[in-house]
């Protein structure tokens, strides 16, 4: 069986990003873009809809990533031929090469992205001798039943990528749109939502203290009342940080006793 045009979807919060996978994908005569999208919510809706054969599937996004989007196709839903793009999650790659069509870590070069599409070509033209939907399906089962904490953030600045590690920051404001990671004396922008963060961080090693603030624990070294039930939180490089009542049950369980 050959497949004469392959239908490509594009997923990546990055403008940027997706205007540069689409001219790529220019060079390819038997590859058409049937669309694009900037997050994870309406990259679900589209595969279903649109019923791609590959997608480029960013893997950091801010509402749902990569994982959440795989997380929710279901058994009746088509299932394209994945693509992971990353450039911070080191620790999965391993799991994509087991498991996946293929990755493209950023920055990739034509070279790399040619050789992605091709093994995408070869996968498309003979998908019923291929053993590779059991990959994608053994990659669905993993991310599916594991946990899986943020390491590492992305920083864009510059026209460079930087890469911090979790461990570094001591901790996270709020700022619109966007968080302020504060690491040692360094301070890293990235867009993203305390929210998400919240809920993609170790537990047990972060914590949320206030609306605009996430701390790394081992960073406190004191706690002192103030008014109403809050708390003054100093950081070990004097940093001095709000733990708000509403959120004082989730320190009092981490610490083990009452505050």
């Amino acid at each position: 069986m050959s497949v004469a045009t392959i239908r490509a979807l594009v997923v990546d919060d990055e403008p940027v990003a997706r205007r540069r996978v689409r001219r790529l994908l220019s060079a390819e005569p038997d590859v058409e873009v049937i669309g694009e999208c900037g997050d994870g919510r309406s990259a679900i809706e589209a595969i279903r809809t649109l019923r791609p054969d590959l997608v480029f599937l960013d893997v950091q996004m801010p509402d749902a990533d990569g994982f959440e989007v795989l997380r929710a196709l279901t058994a009746g839903d088509p299932m394209p031929a994945i693509i992971f793009v990353t450039a911070f999650d080191h620790y999965a790659l391993a799991a994509f090469e087991v498991h996946a069509l293929d990755y493209l870590l950023k920055p990739f070069d034509r070279g790399r992205f040619a050789r992605a599409v091709a093994r995408a070509r070869e996968h498309l033209g003979g998908r019923a001798e291929s053993r590779d939907d059991q990959r994608i399906a053994g990659l669905l089962t993993e991310v599916r039943g594991k946990t899986r904490f943020l390491v590492r953030f992305v920083v864009r600045a510059d026209g460079r990528v930087r890469l911090i590690d979790a461990a570094d920051i001591d901790w996270i404001e709020a700022a619109d749109n966007y968080v302020v990671l504060h690491a040692g004396a360094a301070t890293h922008v990235v867009r993203d939502t305390m929210a998400r963060l919240e809920g993609e961080l170790d537990p047990e090693a972060f914590v949320r203290i206030h609306r605009s603030a996430i701390v790394r624990i081992d960073r406190i070294v004191e706690l002192r009342p103030s008014f109403h039930g809050d708390f003054a939180v100093s950081l070990r490089d004097g940093t001095r940080l709000t733990l708000s009542r509403t959120h004082r049950a989730r320190v009092e369980a981490l610490l083990g006793r009452a505050l």
